[in-house]
């Protein structure tokens, strides 16, 4: 068993010095990319970025959205001949294409809404998606599930307002899902990999539930002043002497899991989060503070056979799973992030003696029942997205999160920090792809072009059915 992560290693380092994440090295250093760029770059512009789409595409829930899997791949070269894929969704057009699909598949999509409303008002709503087709057995599994048992798999996206096209992405891949099945698709095809009609009516009966927008204030905002906005709009800690970025609270930071990064983290952990409101990545005054985070602890609370959970982000070509604030291990059950005793140690790099100081040799533990299927997972799910374009620029990288950087309060971990403290009968294995590369030529990196556009779309597509398939070789952890 421990063969097949150790085989998984080179690719996780080799990753390390490759890609980014969703911090820029300015802001994790505390800065601002709007501030910099027009003084530094001022040729620089958000022009010829996928513009967001104006009105309702989807009619006020009457008209279905179709990905781009679903389609001719002759038709898929361009997405200027798609209308309907060439723009990204508005934050009203979100909630409207789930609402068409549901209209359109009533029996298979049920639209749900959550309880915690965020600080501008808005409601955020997800989707439990199911399928009469018997593909598992089980009493609860591939019969059509209810009462929100069955579900084993949480899709989300969208918790970076900033980071655009992730709500797109997962709205489009479930309606390819939903489309090829009602219509007998021999296939599904993004770019050069295909999946058969038997594995999308197989990935079907999981149950999966879908948040396609987490972060509903953030995104409205960015949308309304391309300002490259990251966090939530709460200003509750806001203060006078930055009053336009100490607005709003980074959630994917605000996350029980090593919340209180000053006692759980070692001093010279970098990268972890931030205590200053003006940062992009401050964790906010609480664990789970904020209604957006309550929210996604509630689903995992109230879908009781959850087991799987998949967080989209870009823009990094990787794709990452927990633990994120330390280096795993096996070996020994005492060493782990409730253990008082280490306090203050985790976190720590390079794990040896260095310069004449030795660092605490601290590693968390993760059995290898859930070590190995999610690092299977990653692999596959980054070779499948690697294999859409088949492009030597846009290699996607498997590795445990705390190689692209150390992180602290993350959605990915929270799932099994809920299974440890006693508050779900599953633990929940997290990842999260990082899609795309960054937009050099755009004011905000995170924009992108309409190729990379239609490029993120096949990539997290094909990332999407890849995770699914792997989901469904495992039961429970």
């Amino acid at each position: 068993m421990k063969s097949a992560i150790f085989k998984l290693l080179p690719l996780f380092l080799a990753g390390v010095s490759t890609v980014t994440g969703c911090l820029t090295e300015e802001e994790r250093r505390g800065g601002h990319i709007r501030s910099s760029s027009h003084a530094s770059h001022p040729h620089l512009t958000n022009n010829g970025t996928v513009p967001v789409g104006t009105g309702d595409r989807f009619r006020n829930g009457t008209v279905p959205p179709r990905g781009i899997g679903s389609r001719d791949f002759s038709e898929t070269l361009n997405l200027t001949t798609i209308p309907e894929l060439s723009t990204v969704y508005n934050v009203a057009e979100i909630k409207s294409a789930l609402l068409a699909l549901q209209r359109t598949y009533p029996s298979k999509v049920e639209y749900f809404e959550l309880p915690y409303k965020t600080y501008h008002n808005a409601t955020m709503y997800g989707a439990k998606i199911r399928s009469p087709f018997v593909g598992i057995p089980g009493p609860e599994k591939g019969k059509g599930q209810d009462d929100n048992k069955g579900y084993r798999v949480l899709l989300e996206s969208g918790i970076h307002a900033r980071e655009r096209g992730g709500p797109d992405y997962t709205i489009n891949f479930i309606s390819d899902l939903l489309y090829a099945d009602a219509h007998s698709l021999p296939a599904l095809t993004y770019g050069g990999t295909s999946y058969p009609l038997s594995q999308v009516r197989s990935v079907l009966s999981q149950g999966i539930v879908v948040i396609p927008l987490v972060n509903p204030d953030g995104l409205a905002y960015d949308q309304a002043t391309n300002a490259c906005w990251r966090k939530n709009r709460n200003p509750a800690s806001q203060v006078p002497s930055s009053p336009k970025f100490s607005i709003g609270v980074d959630l994917n930071r605000n996350f029980a899991p090593a919340w209180n990064f000053t006692q759980a983290l070692a001093p010279d952990a970098l990268n972890k989060a931030a205590w200053n409101s003006s940062t992009e990545d401050f964790a906010g005054t609480a664990p789970l503070s904020e209604p957006e985070t309550q929210n996604i602890d509630w689903v995992m609370a109230n879908f009781p056979d959850l087991a799987w959970f998949m967080d989209l982000h870009s823009m990094a070509t990787a794709v990452i799973y927990g633990w994120a604030h330390d280096a795993n291990q096996a070996t020994d059950p005492d060493m782990n992030l409730f253990n008082p005793k280490y306090d203050g140690t985790r976190g720590s790099f390079p794990k040896y003696p260095f310069n004449n100081r030795t660092l605490p040799i601290y590693r968390e533990y993760l059995s290898e029942n859930e070590w190995n299927p999610a690092a299977m997972a990653a692999s596959k799910v980054a070779q499948g997205m690697t294999y859409v374009v088949n492009s030597l620029t846009r290699q996607y990288q498997p590795m445990q999160a705390v190689h692209l950087y150390v992180s602290s309060g993350t959605s990915i971990d929270h799932g099994r920090w809920r299974k440890a403290k006693g508050l779900s009968k599953n633990s929940i294995n997290g990842l999260a792809v990082e899609f795309g590369e960054y937009n050099w030529f755009s004011l905000c990196p995170f924009y992108p072009d309409l190729e990379h556009h239609r490029m993120n779309m096949m990539e997290v597509g094909a990332g999407y059915m890849e995770f699914l398939l792997v989901a469904e070789k495992f039961d429970s952890f």
